[in-house]
């Protein structure tokens, strides 16, 4: 590395290292590297998603942090994952071995032909036959099909191997994927929330609201109409949901028929009007049950909300938020508590 790029690298590191403590970054390997890039300012976009990030919850959640750094530093996604590196050195032994055979094969076949057109430099001193001529001509064409064999081989390895690596990374990001998304709803899985919400206490707590979701009466979605319709209603209830989640709240499914909902900067009052916002669109929502011919509009969902308290843990946090979905269902069910803040 220049001398040039060794200060521009130490002035990124001066520049960067400040922010992240500002922001109360943990300085973990990604977060060094995503706020080195940021302070570049090599790419405005990564630079405009941090910012917008970093105003909606005064510093960036670990979640956050890692989606931006294997978008936009991370080249290619390093992912820690052994099956992978296992079969693409499979791959690269199996293509070694083929190659080195084609190589044998083509040297092989480079010294018959060679001997083939010494004989045919002959042909007039030695006096071929017409028969001897034909015979070091069919050698020639057996030895062209041979080495033409052999490299149609490797050829196909060549696109076996394409395939099965193209293959492979679909399937690992989708099992990337899979680390922080939820599969059947499609939003962040209870391991992102674990991981968002000790960032968010840790980081930034002051304001960060909890919001937890239960869809009311699920289990008789199930055995009314089967287990395939009850997936549909955890579909759309995510979806609904989702569709309220602005301003860097965060929409996790928490387990079963249970969501939960960062609301980060904010106050309870505005965290239970949010809360009673969803639970009016979760009113309104309609599906088909195909099977029976059903329409089904009965779906709703209670709602308890709390918000971080000085010194409480995120233990407490989630207990009071739980209380209070509890004491919404058992009044009743379809209300969001507590009532008024």
């Amino acid at each position: 590395m220049s001398l040039e790029l060794l200060q521009i690298a130490a002035l990124n590191l001066k520049k960067a290292v400040p922010l992240m403590l500002k922001h109360k970054i943990p300085t973990t390997p990604v977060n060094y590297a995503l706020w080195y890039t940021y302070v570049g300012e090599q790419n405005p976009e990564l630079n405009r998603q941090l910012d917008t990030v970093i105003s909606q919850y005064n510093t960036c959640p670990p979640v956050s942090s890692e989606l931006l750094y294997r978008q936009y530093v991370a080249d290619p996604v390093e992912l820690d994952v052994r099956g992978m590196r296992q079969s693409l050195d499979a791959m690269v032994t199996e293509l070694s071995q083929s190659l080195k055979d084609t190589n044998l094969d083509a040297n092989d076949f480079q010294s018959r032909i060679d001997s083939n057109f010494e004989k045919l430099n002959r042909i007039e001193d030695e006096g071929y036959s017409v028969e001897q001529v034909l015979d070091l001509v069919r050698s020639l064409v057996k030895e062209s099909d041979n080495i033409r064999s052999s490299t149609e081989f490797f050829t196909g390895q060549l696109q076996k191997a394409q395939t099965e690596i193209d293959a492979l990374k679909k399937k690992l990001e989708q099992t990337e994927k899979d680390v922080l998304y939820d599969a059947l709803t499609g939003c962040f899985n209870r391991r992102a929330f674990d991981i968002d919400f000790s960032g968010m206490l840790a980081q930034a707590p002051l304001g960060t609201c909890v919001i937890l979701v239960d869809i009311d009466h699920f289990k008789l979605f199930n055995d009314t109409y089967g287990h395939q319709l009850g997936d549909q209603v955890l579909r759309a209830v995510a979806k609904r949901l989702q569709e309220s989640c602005r301003d860097g709240v965060k929409l996790y499914r928490f387990g079963g028929e249970e969501f939960a909902i960062i609301v980060p900067k904010s106050q309870l009052r505005v965290a239970r009007q949010l809360a009673e916002g969803m639970r009016r669109g979760l009113e309104k929502l309609s599906l088909k049950d195909r099977r029976k011919d059903e329409r089904i509009n009965n779906i709703s969902a209670s709602f308890g909300v709390a918000q971080w308290q000085d010194k409480q843990t995120g233990m407490q946090l989630i207990e009071a938020a739980d209380k209070l979905l509890y004491d919404a269902k058992r009044l009743g069910r379809n209300r969001v508590l507590p009532i008024s803040s």
